[in-house]
C-alpha cells in the first residue's frame, strides 16, 4: 500500500527515521458541545418562554445564555432532526416527511445521503468524542431490527456510542431500547421507579464519566434527545401530583396568562396579537365539569413529564459542573416542532386505540382518569392544550403556520455576552450546525472520508448571538410539510394550508389541486402571530413570494408535491425480504419490530411451540408475545396450563384457557386461530395435537398491536404485561426449542390506519 510517509525507511533501524501520522486535534480551547432536543414542546411551554410549567434547568440556560424568539423548524420530528444534524434542508436529506412514508423521489427517500455529513462526523474528524443519547428517528422502522443494516444508525453516522430508541416514540416506563448497534431491555421496571428520562441522563453521565476517566481534556459532542414531551405523557406519580389543580382554569385562561407573560418578559414584541381560538377547539367553559377534570388531568401529566425531564437535564448539567466541563460547554437547546394535536379534541388514553379506530369515549376517560400518566395508559392531551402550548400562534405540528414551525431555541456559550437576552432575527434548524461550527472554530469540510460534500443550506447566527442588533443571517426559508407550504423572505411570510383529511372542519378538500390552495401573506415583523392576512392588499408581493417558493422548492428537492401518504403505504420501498407463510422464532432473542414480524391480523394462523418441561417443574411463562398492556397477544403457560390472551388495544381481553396441565417431557403445544368473519374467529389450545381449550375472539385487533414498540418476543414479554395475573417479563421456565407461526391468507393491510399510526408517532 502506498502511503505518504515523511520519515525515512532504510535497510534497518540505524538508517531509518520513524514518523507517526497525527491524531485529529480540535482547535485550541474548543468547547464541548451539548445539543439538547425536546420533542413536541411548543413555543410557549418552557418557563423561559412564558409558561408556568416549572423548567428551572432550561430557564437557567436562558438566564446564562440567549433565547432566540424567532427560531423555526420543519413542523415534524424526523425532518427537523435531519436539519439539525446536517445543516441541509429536510427534503435535501431525503426527509421531506418521515422515513416510514418514503416514496421514490430524492426528497422523500427516507435515507440521509452520505454527502450530507453529520455534525458528529465533522466534529469526530477534529478529535471530538461523540455520543448520542435518546431518540434517533432517522432510520425507517423496517430497518430497526437485529437483522438490519446499521448504515443509518447513529454509530454509522459519526457517533462513538449511542443509547436510546428508534422511532417517533416509546413507552416511558417500559421503553424499547438500543445500545450502540443492538437491542437491550430497560435496566429496571416501573415498580422499581424506572422512567426513561432518568435513564437517559444516567447514560449520558456514564458516557461522559467514561471519557473523563481516560482523557481529562478531549472535547465531546453529546446529542441528547429526550422522549419528552411526545406522547405518551408519562411521569412519576409524585410529579403529577405537584400539578394537581394548576390547570383547572382551562386552556383559554392559561393561554391568555401565558401571552401576558410572554409580552412582559420580552419574548414577544409588545405589538404582538394573540391569534383567535379556532372554531374546532371548544371553549373551555363549554365543557362539562367532568370533562374539564379529565382535560386538566391530561395537562397535569404533560407538565409533570416536562418538569421531570427538566430535572434530569439539570442532573446532567450538574455533572458537567462537577467535572469542570460546564464552563467550557456550548449548549444549544431546541424543540423539534410545535405542540402536537394528535390527542384529538378530547385527548387520548391510548393512542393505539385511535389507530385502531376505537378511541376511548368521554365516559371511559372519566372512569380511568387516575390511570392517565401511568404505565397502563398511552396518554395524549386534547388539542385545546396544543393550541395553548403554541401561544400566541395558530395551528400546530405538521402544519407550516407559526404554530407548527416556531419553536424555542436557547444558546449558552463560553464567553457569551448579553446573557439573559433575546433575539428576534429569523433563524432555522439548518442554521444550528453552521453556528456550532463557527463557535467551535471549525470549517465545514469539503469532503468526509473522501466523499465530496453537498452545500450546507444553513447560515450561522453566531453574529446575532454576539450583537443584539446584528442583521439576520438567514433571509429566505421555504417550508413544506405534507402539502402545506410557506416561504419566509426578509420579514414577510406567505403560507398556505393543504389538508390531509377531515382532521377538523375547515371546509377544505384534501383532494383539491395544489393550484387551488389559497395563499395568505403576513408582515411577520409587525404581525408575528399571523393574525392579519394582507394578501388582498399586497397581490404583487404575494405573487413574488409564491414564485420564490417554487424556485426554492425546485432547488431543494421538494418536488413533486404529494399529500397522498396512503400512496406511500400502498407502494412501499422495495425490500429483499421474501414473502412467506411460516415464521420461526427462537427464545430470548431481541424484540422483533411489528413492521417485520409475522402479521396475524385478520388471518387464520397457528402458533406452535416445541418445548421440554423439566421434571418437577410446573411450567410457566410466555412462549410468544407481541405488544404490551396497551394491546397485543400472548401465548403462555400459567400454573402449568396453556393460555392465550388477546388484548384489544387495552380496552378488553379475550382469554382462551385450558384445564389440562402440561406434564414433564417433550411436547408440542399450540394455539390455532380460525378466522370465521372479518376480525373475528375462534381459538383452540392444543397439547401434542389434542385440543385442551377453546374460546371465541369476537373482535381481533385490526391495525396495530405494539404501538409503543416492544415488538414480538419469544420466551418473555417486554411489558407492561399483555395479560393479567402475572408480571412481565414472565420468562418461560421450560426449554423452548422454537416457536413456529403458520399463517394463511393474504396479510391484512389498512392503509389509512397504517398512515395514522405512522403520523401519530412523529
Amino acid at each position: 500500500m502506498n502511503r505518504d510517509f515523511p520519515g525515512v525507511i532504510g535497510r534497518d533501524w540505524r538508517t531509518s527515521t520513524p514518523w507517526w501520522p497525527p491524531d485529529p486535534q480540535p482547535p485550541a480551547g474548543a468547547p464541548n458541545v451539548l445539543l439538547l432536543v425536546l420533542d413536541d414542546v411548543g413555543f410557549a411551554q418552557l418557563g423561559c418562554y412564558g409558561s408556568d410549567i416549572s423548567t428551572p434547568a432550561f430557564d437557567g440556560l436562558a438566564h446564562d445564555g440567549i433565547r432566540l424568539t424567532n427560531f423555526h423548524t420543519t413542523a415534524l420530528c424526523s425532518p427537523t432532526r435531519a436539519c439539525l444534524l446536517t445543516g441541509r434542508n429536510h427534503h435535501r436529506n431525503g426527509m421531506g416527511r418521515v422515513a416510514d412514508l418514503a416514496v421514490g423521489y430524492p426528497g422523500y427517500w427516507g435515507r440521509i445521503p452520505r454527502e450530507n455529513g453529520f455534525l458528529s462526523e465533522i466534529l469526530r474528524a477534529h478529535g471530538y468524542a461523540t455520543y448520542a443519547v435518546g431518540k434517533w428517528h432517522l432510520t425507517p422502522e423496517d430497518e430497526t431490527h437485529m437483522a438490519a443494516s446499521r448504515t443509518s444508525w447513529p454509530l454509522a453516522r459519526g457517533f462513538d456510542r449511542w443509547y436510546g430508541f428508534h422511532g417517533g416514540e416509546t413507552h416511558q416506563f417500559v421503553p424499547s431500547l438500543y445500545h450502540d448497534n443492538h437491542s437491550v431491555l430497560a435496566p429496571a421496571r416501573p415498580e422499581d421507579g424506572y422512567h426513561l428520562s432518568a435513564d437517559l441522563a444516567d447514560r449520558a453521565i456514564e458516557f461522559l464519566a467514561d471519557l473523563r476517566a481516560v482523557d481529562a481534556d478531549r472535547p465531546f459532542f453529546c446529542y441528547f434527545a429526550t422522549g419528552a414531551c411526545h406522547s405518551p405523557h408519562h411521569a412519576p406519580q409524585e410529579w403529577i401530583e405537584r400539578y394537581r389543580g394548576q390547570f383547572d382554569g382551562g386552556w383559554d385562561v392559561w393561554r391568555e396568562a401565558t401571552f401576558a407573560r410572554q409580552i412582559a418578559a420580552g419574548v414577544l414584541p409588545a405589538h404582538t396579537q394573540l391569534s383567535p381560538r379556532p372554531h374546532w377547539v371548544p371553549a373551555w367553559d363549554s365543557l362539562k365539569a367532568e370533562d374539564r377534570a379529565v382535560a386538566a388531568r391530561f395537562m397535569e401529566c404533560f407538565a409533570a413529564y416536562l418538569s421531570y425531564t427538566d430535572a434530569q437535564i439539570a442532573r446532567l448539567l450538574a455533572f458537567l459542573a462537577q467535572t469542570g466541563d460546564l464552563d467550557n460547554t456550548l449548549v444549544v437547546a431546541v424543540s423539534d416542532n410545535g405542540a402536537s394535536a394528535e390527542g384529538g379534541p378530547k385527548g387520548s388514553i391510548n393512542d393505539g386505540r385511535l389507530m385502531n379506530g376505537a378511541p376511548a369515549g368521554r365516559r371511559e376517560l372519566r372512569a380511568r382518569i387516575d390511570e392517565i400518566g401511568g404505565p397502563t395508559a398511552h396518554n395524549n392531551y386534547p388539542w385545546g392544550w396544543t393550541m395553548a402550548g403554541n401561544t400566541p400562534f395558530k395551528r400546530w405540528k405538521r402544519e407550516v403556520h407559526e404554530g407548527g414551525v416556531a419553536d424555542p431555541c436557547i444558546v449558552s456559550a463560553p464567553g457569551m455576552t448579553g446573557r439573559g437576552g433575546t433575539r428576534r432575527q429569523f433563524a432555522h434548524a439548518v442554521d444550528v450546525l453552521p453556528t456550532i461550527l463557527e463557535l467551535v472554530g471549525i470549517e465545514a469540510p469539503a469532503a468526509i472520508d473522501g466523499l465530496e460534500q453537498s452545500r450546507i443550506d444553513g447560515a450561522s447566527f453566531a453574529p446575532v448571538l454576539r450583537t443584539e442588533g446584528a442583521p439576520e443571517t438567514h433571509e429566505t426559508q421555504h417550508f413544506e410539510m405534507l402539502g402545506s407550504r410557506g416561504i419566509y423572505h426578509r420579514g414577510w411570510k406567505a403560507v398556505t394550508f393543504h389538508p390531509l383529511g377531515a382532521m377538523y372542519d375547515d371546509g377544505l378538500d384534501p383532494d383539491a389541486p395544489f393550484d387551488d390552495d389559497v395563499w395568505e401573506l403576513y408582515d411577520v415583523v409587525a404581525d408575528p402571530s399571523e393574525t392579519n392576512d394582507v394578501a388582498a392588499a399586497e397581490p404583487e408581493r404575494l405573487a413574488a413570494m409564491v414564485a420564490l417558493w417554487w424556485e426554492e422548492a425546485a432547488r431543494n428537492d421538494v418536488l413533486p408535491l404529494d399529500n397522498r401518504p396512503l400512496f406511500a403505504i400502498m407502494n412501499p420501498r422495495p425490500t429483499t425480504r421474501q414473502s412467506r407463510t411460516t415464521y420461526v422464532y427462537y427464545p430470548n432473542g431481541a424484540p422483533v419490530p411489528e413492521a417485520v414480524a409475522v402479521n396475524v391480523r385478520n388471518r387464520s394462523h397457528t402458533i406452535t411451540a416445541t418445548i421440554t418441561v423439566p421434571s418437577g417443574v410446573v411450567p410457566e411463562g410466555t412462549l410468544l408475545a407481541l405488544g404490551s398492556v396497551l394491546g397485543g397477544f400472548t401465548f403462555q403457560m400459567i400454573d402449568g396450563r396453556l393460555r392465550y390472551v388477546h388484548n384489544l388495544y387495552g380496552a378488553s381481553r379475550d382469554i382462551v384457557d385450558s384445564e389440562a396441565v402440561v406434564t414433564a417431557g417433550a411436547h408440542q403445544v399450540a394455539y390455532a386461530f380460525t378466522k370465521r368473519a372479518e376480525f373475528t374467529g375462534r381459538g383452540e389450545l392444543l397439547v401434542d395435537g389434542r385440543v385442551v381449550g377453546t374460546g371465541d375472539i369476537p373482535h381481533f385487533t385490526p391495525m396495530t398491536f405494539s404501538y409503543t414498540g416492544g415488538g414480538l418476543t419469544c420466551g418473555y414479554e417486554v411489558g407492561p404485561a399483555i395479560g393479567n395475573g402475572y408480571d412481565a417479563p414472565f420468562r418461560a421456565n421450560v426449554e423452548i426449542d422454537r416457536v413456529v407461526v403458520d399463517v394463511s391468507g393474504s396479510p391484512h393491510h389498512d392503509p389509512e390506519g397504517e398512515y395514522d399510526a405512522i403520523m401519530a408517532e412523529q
